[in-house]
């Protein structure tokens, strides 16, 4: 059976081909920290599972090291020339957006299809088959690109390479902070979050639920960087004891628009570096620049997915 297992597997051969191309790449003086970092990325991603607790603890703290301590650089991946792109991109016409349209179109038909039965047997993992339908509709992209654009056969990998080079250690921040999320969760501080603000707010009316909910989400989620990591703790806390079970809220929707609620706080936070930093820099754009032009539009989107909860949630 497909599931997340072979998902993992195929990031994580991604992650060793960039590690393998950054140490042969010559143009950068820092290649054999890349080396090791996406090298030990792609390890965690393939083994992670078979290593152990204290096996997985040590990689992430060499991955921190490597990623703190100024130990990547960018190097100069040789693919195609600005005019050989523009060439091919000028033959192809709007057929261009076309591995970019094939991504979701393949993630929606195989979440759709996929999960059906043949003859009584799942072939993809029923909890598993929108993460498994997206990563096939990868693969079917990057094969329609390559079909229609013919780059070198490594450009994909080295552009790939180019790209993580660029956002560097903050790739993996959302993964490490959903991680963190998991943490708070099991340690129970969503449980602690939650005597808290039973405690202290007045949550006998659902609305009231609701907005400790979504304001709680934005606010953890600037904290915390991510709204994986603030999901657990503030769903421990107030969405499943309060707005599921006492109120009746559908879970469905608590859960969707309590995730949006959370990245309302993504908006307005450098914690959320891969968002709000890395395309500042890439960019030149002076300081908090991202975050200040985003926050009038976090606000009143906090304020709708609050409302749409409230109307929402108790109506089905």
């Amino acid at each position: 059976m497909i599931g997340l297992s072979q998902v993992y597997a195929l990031g994580g051969l991604m992650f060793g081909a960039f590690a393998w191309l950054s140490l042969r790449d010559r143009t950068n003086r820092n290649r054999i920290g890349n080396a090791g970092f996406w090298g030990l990325l792609a390890i965690s991603f393939i083994f992670g599972s078979r290593l152990g607790d204290l096996a997985n603890g040590v990689l992430v703290i060499a991955l921190i090291l490597l990623g703190g301590t100024g130990r990547m650089g960018r190097g100069a991946p040789s693919t195609t020339s600005a005019e050989q792109r523009a060439a091919r991109a000028a033959s192809c016409g709007n057929l261009l957006f076309l591995p970019a349209l094939t991504i979701p179109a393949v993630a929606i038909g195989g979440t759709l299809l996929l999960g059906i039965p043949l003859r009584g047997v799942h072939w993809v993992d029923p909890n598993q088959v929108t993460i498994v339908s997206l990563a096939l509709g990868t693969l079917i992209a990057l094969g329609v690109a390559m079909a229609e654009l013919r780059p070198p056969l490594l450009a994909s990998l080295e552009e790939g390479r180019r790209l993580a080079d660029t956002i560097g250690w903050a790739a993996i921040l959302p993964q490490l902070l959903a991680a963190l999320g998991a943490v708070f969760a099991f340690s129970g501080v969503g449980t602690a979050v939650g005597a808290l603000a039973t405690s202290w707010l007045p949550l006998d009316h659902p609305f009231a639920a609701v907005a400790a909910y979504c304001i709680g989400m934005a606010l953890f989620t600037a904290v915390m960087g991510n709204a994986f990591a603030a999901f657990p703790v503030m769903t421990a806390a107030v969405g499943v004891p309060l707005i599921i079970r006492k109120f009746g809220g559908d879970p469905a929707i608590v859960g969707a628009l309590g995730m949006l609620a959370g990245f309302c706080g993504t908006l307005t936070t450098p914690m959320a570096a891969n968002f709000n930093i890395v395309p500042a820099v890439l960019l030149e754009l002076p300081g908090n620049a991202v975050i200040r032009v985003q926050i009038p539009t976090a606000i009143p989107l906090l304020a709708c997915n609050l409302l749409l909860m409230y109307l929402l949630a108790f109506r089905f």
